[in-house]
C-alpha cells in the first residue's frame, strides 16, 4: 500500500504535469486543488526538489515547477524517491538489498522466489509509465 506521502506526492506532480505551461505554482494552490495538507506538502515537494524532479522560484511569481519533462520522469523513480524500495522484502530489492536474518537459503526460499516475481511484475509496469501518463485524459493502464 502506498503511504500518504507517496500518494500526495504523485497527486501534486500530476497537478504540475497537467499545467499547460511549466510556470511556478504556489504550494497553497496545489494543496487546495488536490486536498493535501499544506505543511505536509511542503516537506514532500522539498524532497522532490532535492531529488531534482522539481525546482522552485522565490518571490513574486514563484512556486514549484517540474525540472524535467514529464515524459522523462519514470513512475518507478518517483516511487523510490517518495516511498523507498519497490521490493516488498529487502532480500529481493535491486537497489537496497539486505539478506533476511531468518533465511538460511535465498535460492530455496519460496517467499524470496515469490517476492522477486512480484517485484519484477511491478517494475515492468512502473518502469514503462511516466509522469506524462498521469495527465488528464491519459489512460494509465
Amino acid at each position: 500500500m502506498l503511504s500518504k506521502k507517496t500518494k500526495y506526492g504523485l497527486k501534486a506532480l500530476s497537478y504540475l504535469a497537467n499545467k499547460e505551461d511549466n510556470t511556478p505554482i504556489l504550494i497553497a494552490e496545489i494543496a487546495n486543488a488536490e486536498n493535501i495538507p499544506q505543511k505536509f506538502l511542503e516537506s514532500i515537494l522539498l524532497s522532490l526538489k532535492k531529488s531534482e524532479i522539481l525546482d522552485s522560484k522565490k518571490g513574486k511569481g514563484g512556486g514549484y515547477f517540474l525540472q524535467k519533462n514529464p515524459d522523462n520522469i519514470k513512475v518507478s523513480e518517483l516511487i523510490r524517491i517518495l516511498e523507498g524500495p519497490i521490493a516488498m522484502l529487502p532480500c529481493v530489492s535491486l537497489n537496497h538489498y539486505e539478506r533476511c536474518d531468518d533465511c538460511t537459503s535465498e535460492e530455496e526460499c519460496s517467499l524470496n522466489i515469490l517476492m522477486a516475481e512480484v517485484r519484477d511484475s511491478t517494475l515492468k509496469i512502473l518502469e514503462n509509465k511516466t509522469l506524462s501518463d498521469f495527465k488528464c485524459g491519459s489512460k494509465i493502464l
